[in-house]
């Protein structure tokens, strides 16, 4: 047999009883009563003042009537004051004696107490998690979120063929540390979860985001390896030449290839968490419009005017320098060209190719007024640093020519997110040592085998470093 409770009434939230069918019946006698009394008052009213009227125009005793028809209507306002306060006509309601007392206003002055506290101390998080392809799913871990005070900034899903892996942007308690984010996010369903904390920067849209770096990358070709790492995060890329042919292009975990129809093949790894085929679909946009708009580099000038009083030229470098750059070559000395090239002198001319090619970096060239180039500077991405190398001609060396490339070169990488550079020559050359150490950077020494790795951790110098270009096309 089924057990049933017995019904009761529950006391709305202001503690007030329901009123039962006598006193409403009570309430509707009393207002016919006042109207009555209010219509009689009226007319009343109108018949004294019809009378006074008569009185004060035509007869003898007009200012004693005016007079005692004004202490009249002002007995009668006291009465009326005094019948709505007896019965409390507009007043509200008495308290009911018989409701629990509600609890204490709170004080403006001591502020909230409790998690809200808390709360005002906040931290951004990103937080990734793969829940069912179901109906609700979402809803519980945004209700999970709202069951400890965190607040979703922004979100966006990525569709998989057995699920969806969703991120958040969120703004949570200081109390939650991150192993307290990735169980919350659990309990609500979600499983291959990572955080991560977040800042400012991240609050872009992911369209904002997207358009911004698809107009660096058509501005220059350089920006591409940049573009990638900054939509991925941390990531290390890699490009094979002539690899594209081999196929197994799109996402396999950790790892994405998106072939270039110059028939290379880029290769993006990020160990700490897997790629989905949204973002695969967003590399390949990107690699697809660098294609299409072929080798481009901005036309950037700076000018350089050497205390001898050479009036020379900074400017970016590409494949149509390639004939000055080899007559430069010819006029190194062989022991300059094997202190930057590490390596044989006839090998010296094949990598100009590769270093002229925007795709992997930046190349700065010093030309002279007569359209010669006397200096070169490298800047060529690798995963989160890049290598900077200078080659400066023998009859301009000791001028500031390698200093001057060697800081525009730093700003340049701190500009595209890039913290450290680093060097790669011997550690008998300290021409190259000593101009590392005038960039105002903490530098790390390497030493292997007579080869000497100086790293420059550029963020301590960055307001020490100038400004790369006057003016940037598109910026």
């Amino acid at each position: 047999m089924e057990h049933t409770e017995p019904l009761t009434t529950t006391e709305s939230t202001d503690h007030s009883p329901t009123p039962s069918r006598a006193q409403r019946r009570g309430a509707r006698t009393h207002r016919w009563r006042r109207d009555t009394v209010e219509l009689a008052a009226v007319f009343l009213s109108v018949t004294a003042a019809d009378l006074v009227a008569k009185l004060v125009v035509h007869g003898p005793e007009g200012p004693v009537v005016l007079a005692a028809s004004a202490v009249a209507l002002l007995a009668t306002a006291l009465f009326h004051t005094w019948w709505s306060h007896r019965h409390h006509l507009h007043g509200p309601p008495a308290p009911d004696a018989s409701a629990p007392p509600g609890p204490p206003a709170p004080n403006a002055a001591e502020g909230p107490k409790g998690p809200l506290a808390d709360f005002e101390q906040t931290a951004l998080w990103r937080v990734r998690t793969t829940v069912q392809d179901s109906p609700g799913s979402l809803a519980r871990v945004c209700t999970a979120f709202a069951e400890r005070q965190v607040n979703i900034i922004s979100m966006q899903s990525h569709p998989l063929p057995n699920g969806t892996v969703d991120e958040f942007f969120v703004r949570a308690p200081h109390a939650l540390t991150r192993t307290d984010l990735a169980a919350l996010v659990a309990s609500a369903g979600g499983h291959d979860i990572w955080t991560d904390p977040a800042d400012a920067h991240d609050l872009v849209d992911v369209p904002t985001h997207v358009l911004a770096l698809a107009t660096r990358t058509a501005l220059d070709a350089a920006e591409l390896p940049i573009a990638l790492r900054r939509l991925f995060g941390q990531c290390a890329i890699r490009q094979y030449p002539g690899a594209a042919r081999r196929g197994g292009a799109g996402v396999d975990g950790h790892l994405m290839r998106l072939p270039v129809p110059s028939g290379d093949l880029i290769e993006l790894s990020r160990p700490h968490l897997p790629f989905t085929p949204t973002e695969f679909a967003r590399a390949q946009a990107l690699v697809e419009l660098d294609t299409l708009l072929g080798p481009r580099v901005p036309d950037v000038r700076a000018r350089l005017r050497l205390p001898a009083g050479a009036d020379l030229t900074v400017r970016r470098a590409d494949e149509g320098d390639r004939e000055a750059a080899l007559a430069m070559h010819g006029r190194c000395s062989p022991e300059t060209l094997r202190r930057r090239y590490h390596g044989p002198v006839r090998d010296a001319d094949r990598y100009l190719d590769h270093l002229l090619d925007a795709r992997h970096g930046q190349t700065l060239t010093v030309e002279a007024p007569d359209g010669r180039i006397v200096a070169l500077g490298h800047l060529m991405w690798d995963d989160g640093s890049a290598e900077v190398a200078v080659l400066v001609e023998d009859d301009w060396q000791r001028r500031g020519l390698g200093l001057d490339l060697m800081r525009r070169m730093a700003a340049l990488a701190l500009e595209a997110g890039v913290e450290t550079v680093y060097a790669v020559t011997h550690s008998s050359n300290t021409g190259l040592i000593a101009t590392m150490r005038k960039l105002a950077a903490p530098l790390d020494y390497q030493v292997e085998e007579g080869t000497l790795v100086i790293t420059a951790h550029l963020a301590e110098a960055a307001e020490e470093l100038p400004v790369p270009w006057p003016t940037r096309p598109g910026r």
